[in-house]
């Protein structure tokens, strides 16, 4: 029987020629909207590192940057998924580089996939980065690799986190063009609300009839959580993270979920969540405190990574629309990379979210035709940013919702409503 774990010259010279001809060649699909921001990254001499959900279009993205950036085809290229390589190591990189100058001779940059497969990969990169190469490399755990980077490559890296289909991208790969008359804006509010329930992970919109959302939860669940941390309770966990789909856009209390789910300590319970955002399935978001350990001890906020998997592998008796719109409106303050918390006024009035670096307060409803519904929730932003400016703060306020109906122009003077449509596209 053929071991094909074995690293060697002609295993790794049939992979690399059969890799570089399926990268070239491939679809590179809907052209991603970060794209034209990476070119200054780029040509940096720091290093690339783009982090995202499996499936969520890393490799895609690689492929852009390439025919992007690099007509030239002047890289060496190499996917980690791979399952012939399921053995490489560190101590295999040197074979690896000797077959890459074989084949392709002297190349300035590395495109290395998937690369959190193999430990201690970034003694490699640190090592070459030292003597003039450059790298773009991804991979789909965000804590893992920028611990291993932040220990050896600290200072020389950039980080691009890229999530699923925005709504923008989403109506390019449905081929839709905005338009303004009554028809077109119809056409919009439809797309949007197949958009809100079907999320944006691009193979699950263009091969619908596949059950792609349940295999990338078991991927995440077996192979980036079970397998990488080396636990033995599956079930558990996956018990778990369906319960965490199921309870999208609300409080959660690890001693309650410990208590519920009989997960043995709270410590195991945040541990198994912080593996969870690692593999980047869901986000927590702390209540904002003055105090860091108000923060700490308050009940957190949990998100999901994508509206279709939520949709479809969480449990609800009644459609979730309105947590869904504001998991939609998350998903979409998440991609500034600025710090996203919930806020408590002094009198237990909650608002979904506040950005203190921008001083940007949001709340999410569904809808606010019913008067009572808008007056709580203008009540709850007003009263949040009372106390904010209290602190010496300039607060902005944002009223997001599903359609903003024609009777109100201004309900508020200090809050700008806003349609979901406008605000994703804006």
């Amino acid at each position: 029987m053929n071991d094909i774990s074995v690293i060697t010259k002609d295993l790794l010279r049939a992979i690399i020629i059969d890799q570089r001809a399926n990268f070239l060649t491939q679809d590179t699909g809907v052209t991603r909207e970060i794209l034209p921001s990476l070119k200054k990254i780029i040509s940096s001499r720091q290093i690339t590192l783009i982090t995202g959900l499996r499936r969520v279009g890393k490799s895609t993205l690689l492929g852009q940057i390439a025919k992007t950036y690099f007509k030239k085809n002047n890289f060496y290229y190499l996917s980690f998924e791979d399952e012939r390589l399921s053995n490489f190591s560190i101590d295999d990189f040197d074979i690896l580089y000797q077959v890459f100058l074989e084949q392709y001779g002297e190349q300035p940059y590395f495109f290395l996939d998937e690369i959190q497969n193999i430990p201690q990969w970034e003694r490699f990169v640190r090592r070459m980065h030292d003597r003039g190469y450059n790298f773009i490399v991804t991979g789909s755990n965000a804590s893992l690799l920028s611990r291993e980077l932040g220990t050896r490559l600290t200072g020389r890296y950039i980080q691009i986190d890229l999530f699923p289909f925005s709504f923008k991208e989403y109506l390019t790969l449905k081929e839709f063009s905005i338009g303004t008359t009554t028809k077109d804006k119809a056409a919009l509010e439809r797309h949007l609300k197949k958009y809100l329930l079907s999320g944006g992970i691009p193979n699950a919109l263009v091969y619908p009839e596949i059950n792609i959302h349940g295999s990338l939860y078991n991927d995440v669940i077996y192979r980036d959580v079970v397998a990488r941390y080396n636990l033995e309770n599956a079930s558990s966990i996956k018990e778990l993270g369906s319960y965490l789909l199921s309870n999208i856009a609300t409080l959660i209390s690890y001693n309650k979920l410990k208590e519920l789910l009989k997960l043995g300590s709270v410590t195991t319970v945040k541990n198994y969540i912080e593996y969870f955002v690692d593999s980047w399935l869901f986000f927590i978001v702390n209540k904002y405190a003055y105090s860091v350990k108000e923060q700490s001890i308050a009940a957190k906020k949990i998100y999901g990574i994508d509206n279709g998997l939520v949709n479809n592998l969480g449990f609800s008796f009644s459609p979730n629309t309105g947590r869904l719109l504001e998991n939609l409106v998350f998903l979409q303050l998440k991609r500034l990379n600025v710090p996203i918390y919930y806020y408590k006024t002094k009198t237990g009035k909650e608002v979904d979210f506040y950005l203190p670096k921008s001083g940007e307060l949001v709340q999410v409803s569904l809808s606010i035709n019913n008067p009572e519904t808008l007056g709580r929730e203008l009540s709850a932003l007003n009263d949040a940013a009372e106390e904010i400016t209290l602190k010496g703060s300039k607060v902005k306020c944002q009223l997001i919702t599903l359609e903003v109906p024609t009777q109100i122009a201004s309900a508020s003077e200090k809050v700008k409503i806003i349609s979901l449509s406008e605000y994703l596209l804006s």
